[in-house]
């Protein structure tokens, strides 16, 4: 498999977080140079002008339709800003620096200087369908409000979980699965067995139900079985069909591989892709939808993680070792079973180099399955991490027991527990 290209989402948080330090800059000479301005009588509101740009910029994707036009009207509105202060601005640093700031990014996204502008009145900038202008409205409307807590799930390989809360878990967990069940969304996974006389599964189908939302979608169902990875709902459709087109919408990203749902009014994300012949899914969704559910829906593998019975290990902790040396006649009766744990170390280490619980997962997989389309599978999903969790410090899990923790971000060496026989023989029994 080749090396998957970047998604345009996670160039435009690249491009999101250098503009935010930028600004941050200049928010900061402000700071510095205010005593300056504060003997004018009219004082320099170039600060107001930034903030505004970025409450009106700081929610859109570029991987969505109508991106470069909501930039440019709030581009223009940030110049016509700029303008009405210029006078009362005149001797300040900040100013043209903005200024010149704005002019570079117009030049850069091909925006004309007449046109329509965004407006920063909040009555009218805040939409009802998406998920950052409500959580905006209530900051406008005096309520206690902090940024939002956005949650991570993600399933791929062997199979292999990673929970809302960060644990990481391989299961078993054959057939219909549920990994979200609330109010506002419902993920479906069925598993089947990755090679006969295994207890290991992969993922073959996965079932998403987008339910209607006050007026921004009707219920959409969406469903990808291996080769068929639609980039449309069941329906024939790519968005929503309610007040807005762009609160739902699929993108696709790689033709019959790779596909994204942007769920703008409750600020969800969801990747799911194919890896030789199984799929693999990730999701960010905000802990206030996310976390609520009714106690007939306590079954939901990214909330509170796979049955205990359904568990091959947990907390982390993925004991390894040579698959030739516990089934002595492996490579006769089950020739799948090709790799060595130094050939499989290898043959990950060329694609993860951290050796952390993602790594660990690849080897798994190759010694369990012997299908190096597993490698390329846990490479995409430590990738769909580090686009759509939140915070930096967790993208990697380490063995527990290495780091005497709970195993999220913190250091870890290549081991092979004194368990493994239990693990690799309870795979194949």
């Amino acid at each position: 498999m080749g090396r998957a290209a970047p998604s345009c989402a996670a160039a435009a948080e690249r491009l999101r977080r250098l503009l935010s330090a930028a600004l941050g800059l200049i928010a900061a000479l402000g700071l510095l140079l205010g005593t300056a301005d504060c003997q004018l009588q009219t004082p320099c509101r170039i600060q107001k002008c930034t903030t505004d740009f970025v409450s009106l910029t700081s929610h859109l994707n570029s991987a969505l339709d109508g991106f470069d036009l909501e930039f440019c009207k709030a581009l223009r509105a940030y110049a016509a800003c700029t303008y009405r202060n210029s006078k009362v601005c005149r001797g300040n640093l900040v100013y043209h620096s903005a200024v010149l700031g704005i002019s570079d990014l117009m030049s850069q996204r091909k925006c004309s200087k007449d046109g329509p502008t965004s407006s920063t009145n909040p009555e009218v900038t805040h939409d009802p369908c998406s998920y950052s202008g409500h959580t905006g409205a209530r900051e406008h409307q005096g309520e206690e409000q902090t940024s939002p807590t956005y949650l991570f799930c993600g399933l791929f390989g062997d199979p292999h979980l990673r929970t809302f809360k960060d644990h990481f878990q391989t299961c078993k967990v054959e057939g219909a699965w549920p990994l979200i069940d609330n109010n506002y969304l419902s993920v479906q996974v069925t598993n089947v067995p990755v090679v006969p006389g295994s207890s290991a599964t992969a993922t073959n189908k996965i079932t998403i139900i987008f339910k209607s939302y006050r007026d921004c979608t009707d219920q959409k169902v969406y469903q990808a079985v291996t080769d068929d990875l639609p980039a449309a709902f069941v329906d024939g459709t790519t968005s929503g069909t309610g007040g807005s087109i762009k609160s739902l919408q699929i993108v696709e990203k790689v033709g019959g591989k790779y596909v994204e749902m942007h769920a703008r009014y409750i600020g969800t994300t969801v990747y799911i892709r194919q890896l030789g012949h199984y799929l693999m899914l990730a999701i960010r969704m905000p802990q206030e939808f996310a976390m609520p559910y009714e106690e007939s829906q306590d079954l939901q593998l990214c909330v509170n993680g796979c049955p205990s019975s359904e568990r091959i290990y947990d907390s982390g902790h993925l004991p390894l070792s040579v698959m030739g040396q516990l089934l002595p006649q492996a490579s006769a009766t089950h020739p799948w079973s090709v790799y060595t744990l130094e050939t499989a170390t290898t043959k990950c280490h060329e694609k993860i180099l951290v050796k952390d619980i993602y790594f660990y997962s690849c080897v798994f997989d190759l010694l369990t399955t012997g299908d190096v389309n597993f490698t390329a599978a846990a490479h995409s999903a430590l990738k769909d991490v580090e686009a759509l969790h939140p915070r930096k410090e967790h993208w990697h899990i380490f063995p527990s027991n290495e780091s005497g923790g709970d195993g999220v971000g913190t250091g870890s060496k290549f081991f092979v527990s004194p368990g493994l026989v239990c693990l690799i023989l309870a795979v194949f029994l």
